[in-house]
């Protein structure tokens, strides 16, 4: 039996079915820095379990499915880039 979509699986994946989404701009660039933070964390050396809000998953996600890649991959990227310096808040104007 093939489970059924969340609706908000359901709602990504008609928006997208219907067109509405964009290749982000520099599209190829963006995605080969997305798999280079993703294998430089494929040599961890420890597997972790965090607790997040539901709306932040989702989020997580949504921009997981929008870079192509899996949410998990997408989360140890960005994890990577803070830990190494690349991921900085910006200045409030």
């Amino acid at each position: 039996m093939i489970d059924q979509p969340e609706p908000e699986e359901k709602e990504i994946l008609d928006s997208f079915i219907n067109g509405e989404f964009q290749s982000a701009p520099d599209l190829e660039r963006r995605k080969e820095e997305l798999k280079l933070s993703a294998k430089a964390t494929i040599h961890r050396n420890k597997d972790i379990r965090i607790r997040i809000s539901e709306r932040d998953f989702l989020e997580l996600q949504r921009e997981a499915i929008r870079e192509g890649i899996l949410y998990s991959d997408y989360i140890a990227s960005i994890l990577h880039k803070f830990a190494s310096g690349l991921l900085v808040e910006l200045e409030s104007a």
